[in-house]
């Protein structure tokens, strides 16, 4: 059985528009009867995997997901002097080991993610065809890297439906976050004044608009295989535990960036929990099935939360070989003691 590091997280929103759905309202979701705020995971691992905290803890190990690579590749040889007709081939010919190009230009149909190495090759492919003016040889487009050095590619995986053996199993799974309570998104009306009408001939607004809003107690789960991640990334446990720990601190302070600027809504996590063990994980989310009422949102979850973990573990037995907990709304607990546990053998 594998080493499981499951991350339980307590984060509460002001008014905001954290993800938006194709409407741009608020992301919802329907639980327990009744209507909460959703977080998509999808919005949630590139807002980790994109923050500053994360690249600047795993700094040279950090991918590029991009449909755009034959693009740069094509402005770089074009830039170069080679031919147009030359370098749209030879970009072609490189951004199709990534993903299939469409059938014209030199945008990859799909997002491919690329770790540095495979970035770095690229780039010394393009300049070596550049100095030597010819195109790539069969072997010079063996520019796949098996298991690469890319700490997202090893925590969330990819996938290259032409190149199977190049794939890489997630070892990081992130469930929606939702809201412990029931909501109701409001529509918020809002005008801009333009600053030259000063109203002698019209009093009216330079632009009106209408946004939808809603504050909430959003629960996370994040479950970590540290086995799987060491393996993904060619058994580097130093660079996985640095990624588990770059990844936990990330999600306990970065917050999704929908509408930032209109509700400023950044949070700290308010309560971690942190479980670590071989036993076959699960996430607490049932804690919320019944959704919480009253004034004391964030104390009546705390104490969901760990009332669930208890009876879990009076019914199945242990569900972790050890847990630390982080309490932000009483004071208890610290982030660097947290970062701590999650490497103790």
């Amino acid at each position: 059985m594998s080493t499981f590091i499951q991350l339980h997280l307590l984060t509460s929103y002001p008014p905001a528009n954290l993800n938006r759905d194709d409407l741009g309202r608020p992301k919802t979701a329907r639980m327990g009867g009744v209507d909460r705020l959703r977080v998509s995971s999808q919005s949630l691992k590139r807002t980790w995997r994109t923050s500053e905290l994360f690249e600047d803890a795993l700094v040279g190990h950090v991918g590029t997901r991009t449909k755009r690579l034959g693009t740069e590749v094509y402005e770089a040889l074009t830039g170069a002097g080679i031919a147009e007709k030359k370098s749209l081939e030879w970009a072609r010919a490189i951004a199709n080991v990534f993903g299939k190009i469409q059938k014209s230009g030199t945008e990859i149909e799909q997002l491919a993610h690329l770790s540095p190495e495979e970035r770095q090759g690229v780039d010394e492919l393009v300049a070596t065809l550049i100095q030597e003016q010819r195109a790539p040889t069969e072997d010079e487009l063996k520019l796949l890297r098996k298991n690469p050095h890319a700490a997202d590619i090893g925590l969330f995986g990819r996938m290259l439906a032409a190149h199977p053996a190049f794939n890489v199993e997630a070892a990081c799974q992130v469930a929606h976050a939702i809201t412990v309570h029931p909501v109701a998104v409001e529509d918020d009306y809002f005008t801009a004044v333009d600053d030259l009408n000063f109203g002698e001939e019209d009093m009216g607004a330079g632009h009106i608009g209408e946004t939808g809003f809603a504050a909430g107690l959003f629960y996370s789960y994040v479950c970590i295989n540290r086995d799987q991640l060491i393996d993904n990334l060619s058994g580097d446990v130093e660079l996985a535990d640095k990624a588990i720990a770059a990844l936990t601190e990330a999600a306990v302070k970065v917050s999704p960036k929908g509408k930032q600027n209109s509700f400023g809504s950044r949070a700290y996590a308010s309560y971690v929990l942190v479980e670590k063990g071989r036993q076959q994980p699960r996430s607490l989310s049932v804690a919320f099935l019944k959704p919480v009422y009253g004034q004391d949102q964030a104390g009546t979850a705390i104490k969901a939360l760990e009332g669930q973990r208890e009876s879990f573990e009076k019914v199945y037995g242990p569900c972790a070989e050890g847990h630390y907990v982080l309490n932000a709304v009483a004071g208890e607990g610290s982030l660097d003691e947290l970062k701590a546990f999650l490497v103790q053998n």
